[in-house]
């Protein structure tokens, strides 16, 4: 299949067959590993926004340049899931490829996708307190603790039919960029496999749930501790649930049936549960 696409890439339907292999081996991982490596996960989002932030905080590029350049800085974080290796919730929505082709059960699915998305908030909640202690947020004279609480109140304030469509556009780009890393042979393949579906969703202004879970505790922490004034509003535990529960719908939207259950139709319905 290879050859037909003139490339040594796998071939859309090779990838479709090792999507749902690896979705078996996810949904069937021990608790340990799967809530360990999850809490990496959340903390490699947090480390691609933290890039983004700092480039977001220079206050003498224009909207599109900081939102491009960002973007392409927030590449980071997946490229440290897919090629470190971790659990990744907004990822691993496409098991719904194994789910619908009876390789895995619900269950196991939901277990994964429960499992995984608590420990990606723990990683990504985690980092960002160890940011906060470390005095990154006030480099820049203040600018990225500023930009940061900035950034978190602007998700907090989305209504939450904003959010929601807003995720299910995330996401579709975020599993086009892990469909599309599968398809890659080596590391550099992978690289430029992620750079532009990712820089595209973050540049667009998209909602990752994941990388909320960093940016809005991490700005909670510089409001209550008064290193940010509060100027714009008070980011909340509220607030934060209230952004949290539509943008992970969204998120799971879009990732599991307009990406996994599509390419299901397209690549692996009515093909038999042996075929390799």
């Amino acid at each position: 299949m290879s050859e037909i696409f003139g490339s040594d890439a796998y071939a859309p339907r090779e990838v479709a067959q090792r999507v749902e292999n690896v979705g078996v081996v996810k949904a069937r991982l021990p608790l340990l590993p799967l809530a360990l490596l999850g809490g990496l996960a959340g903390a490699f989002i947090g480390l691609g926004a933290l890039f983004f932030t700092i480039v977001k905080s220079d206050a003498t590029l224009g909207f599109a340049s900081a939102q491009v350049l960002g973007g392409v800085a927030f590449c980071l974080g997946l490229l440290l899931v897919v090629v470190a290796g971790a659990e990744l919730f907004t990822g691993n929505n496409l098991l719904a490829m194994a789910w619908a082709d009876g390789k895995v059960s619900s269950r196991e699915v939901l277990r994964n996708w429960g499992v995984v998305c608590l420990a990606n908030l723990v990683g990504a909640a985690g980092l960002a307190l160890v940011v906060f202690l470390s005095g990154h947020p006030g480099l820049n004279g203040g600018a990225i603790g500023q930009t940061v609480v900035k950034i978190a109140l602007a998700k907090q304030a989305l209504p939450w039919h904003e959010a929601l469509l807003r995720g299910v556009l995330c996401n579709v780009l975020v599993c086009m960029a892990v469909w599309m890393a599968m398809a890659g042979r080596s590391v550099v393949d992978k690289a430029v496999a992620i750079v532009f579906p990712i820089s595209a969703f973050v540049a667009a202004g998209f909602e990752h749930s994941i990388a909320n879970m960093y940016f809005m505790p991490l700005a909670w922490l510089l409001q209550h501790s008064g290193q940010v004034p509060v100027d714009g509003g008070w980011v909340t535990v509220g607030g934060m649930l209230a952004n949290w529960a539509p943008v992970i719908a969204g998120n799971l939207l879009g990732g599991s049936v307009l990406v996994g259950l599509t390419y299901h139709v397209i690549y692996r319905r009515g093909a038999s549960s042996g075929a390799g």
